[in-house]
């Protein structure tokens, strides 16, 4: 179910909320809690039907391997054989399901490549978010390897795991962040302040997709999806722009979304984004982009590689290490892989032109940053043939001719100027979805574009276009 649609916005959301708020005005507490639990199930089912009992399977057994070893830890602490095998059964147990869902045609295929045979591709369906929850899953076995898990009923894990609006797409949410959360008493009671600021951010999100992002990446793809020839560097610096913007909106829009439903909820999830293209290097880009993702990866990928002191597991291979992990948790292709690669060496080398007291210009620094978050981004939408031709395209100074097969009328191309200069404004001049949700109160200075914002999207809305990030 995309939150951006009529039947989420005015149909699931407000059943689930008045009704988890109701059971608890009557004493329901726990029924409360079950009713949220299966209504994120329905939620996720709605997206993948297909998958949604093997979720529950998966969710539940790796609640049993938490259990065991929590109690291992107290009986026996840290380190135990027994709590150490369990332990790689649980890891290796999840990282199997999403490597056959995610990965299966990509061995099949480099296995025909290099033995020449020709077994058939499987073609299986991606479930929705199943990178996204298998992180958390795998975070929640660690912790309890570590024991920092011991206490949690089995109701208070589910809602950690499912509460439905970080299911799909994150943040990536710590146990010890909501747990807490859904345990305060404070939070059973329906707070109007939360639910009216949950809205105002909220209907940003909203704005944010179905006013940008969905428009921006409609064009984009017109030229990376459908007609993707060799063209002049105009137009592959401008729908590569253009890609790059929309990627961050429809991220951000839905990290919005998910923040004002947790909120309306009681419940507060961590930012996502904190204005990426402002960074004057890739080291400060990593800390603003899809921030939960970087904080999971540093703290159960990078840490669990560093040493400090040790020439072989030090900074930067530990850096490239977290970035090849990165690359290939995006996507099973080689470019995914040249993306998270391509991306650490740039972490590594503003890391190591601190560390020598190296610096360009401030507005150099911005714009070399900015040029490779475009470049990047090319990485990450395209194979390697289309990578090649979007790249030389880049270079083409010969000519002004579109791509082929694209033809839009002059209002076509005033209305996506107009949104990319509006983008444009929002991420360089604006501040961020936090930092104004932060000077929010009730009243009549927040109400009016909160209803021009709704009254626009619920306009605009038609026909739901999902987030970019379900495909991984």
């Amino acid at each position: 179910m995309i939150f951006s649609t009529y039947s989420f916005i005015f149909l699931f959301l407000p059943i689930v909320l008045i009704g988890y708020f109701l059971l608890h005005r009557v004493g329901l507490h726990k029924v409360a809690k079950c009713f949220l639990v299966v209504s994120s199930f329905i939620f996720y089912a709605i997206g993948s039907p297909s998958f949604v009992l093997i979720f529950m399977l998966s969710v539940t057994l790796n609640y049993c391997f938490g259990t065991v070893l929590s109690k291992l830890y107290k009986i026996k602490g840290g380190g135990n054989r027994d709590a150490l095998f369990i332990f790689v059964v649980g890891i290796l147990l999840n990282i199997a399901l999403l490597g056959y869902y995610k990965y299966t045609d990509f061995f099949i295929t480099n296995f025909n490549f290099f033995f020449g045979k020709n077994y058939e591709l499987k073609n299986i369906v991606l479930p929705i978010g199943i990178s996204f929850f298998t992180f958390q899953l795998i975070a929640y076995l660690v912790d309890s390897y570590r024991g920092l898990t011991l206490g949690y009923n089995f109701l208070d894990y589910l809602l950690f795991i499912t509460f439905f609006p970080q299911l799909i797409v994150g943040p990536i949410v710590h146990h010890g962040e909501v747990v807490p959360q859904f345990e305060d008493r404070e939070n059973w009671k329906m707070n109007w302040n939360n639910i009216s600021k949950g809205l105002f951010i909220f209907t940003i999100g909203v704005a944010k997709k179905i006013l940008l992002a969905d428009m921006l990446t409609k064009n984009a793809q017109m030229f990376f999806v459908d007609h993707l020839q060799p063209c002049s560097a105009i137009f592959a610096w401008w729908y590569s722009i253009e890609y790059t913007v929309s990627y961050y909106f429809d991220l951000s829009s839905y990290a919005d979304m998910a923040i004002g439903i947790a909120l309306m909820f009681n419940i507060k999830i961590p930012e996502n984004f904190n204005s990426p293209y402002k960074a004057r290097n890739f080291q400060d880009y990593w800390q603003r982009w899809h921030i939960t993702l970087s904080r999971f990866l540093g703290a159960y990928v990078f840490r669990s590689v560093y040493r400090k002191g040790s020439a072989a597991r030090n900074y930067y291979v530990a850096t490239m290490i977290t970035f090849l992990v990165s690359g290939f948790w995006h996507g099973a292709g080689y470019n995914f892989i040249l993306w998270g690669l391509v991306n650490g060496v740039l972490v590594c080398t503003a890391s190591y032109m601190k560390r020598k007291g190296i610096s360009f210009n401030s507005v150099l620094a911005h714009a070399l940053t900015l040029v490779g978050i475009v470049l990047t981004r090319i990485m990450f939408v395209c194979d390697f043939k289309q990578m090649i031709i979007v790249f030389k395209s880049l270079f083409n100074f010969t000519s002004f001719a579109a791509p082929a097969g694209i033809v839009v009328s002059p209002f076509f191309w005033t209305l996506r100027i107009i949104q990319m200069i509006c983008a444009i404004i929002i991420i360089f001049f604006m501040p961020t979805t936090h930092e104004i949700a932060q000077k929010f109160s009730p009243g009549f200075k927040y109400f009016v574009p909160t209803m021009l914002m709704a009254g626009l999207s619920v306009a605009l809305m038609g026909e739901a276009n999902v987030f970019l990030y379900f495909q991984f």
